[in-house]
């Protein structure tokens, strides 16, 4: 695959994970009221709103990563 077009691939990628990551984030107050209601879930609701937030956190870490490695590495002076 040529280096240009898998840079832009990880670049469109990151930006689908973060985005990815932020929706979610504004998504979990929204699912949180539906998931009390299940009896079952009860006890484990803080667990359960922590494993969401962590996955969002997680998401928005590897797109961020990803671009900022993206634009580093085109900003870096060529090995001589």
């Amino acid at each position: 695959m040529d280096p240009e077009l898998r840079s832009r691939l990880q670049l469109v990628w990151g930006v689908i994970l973060a985005l990815t990551g932020v929706g979610l984030l504004f998504r979990i107050p929204q699912v949180m009221p539906r998931i009390r209601e299940i009896d079952s879930f009860a006890g484990v609701l803080p667990f359960i709103a922590f494993c969401f937030y962590f996955m969002a956190a997680v998401l928005i870490g590897g797109g961020v990563k990803k671009i900022y490695a993206h634009f580093r590495r085109r900003t870096d002076p060529p090995p001589r």
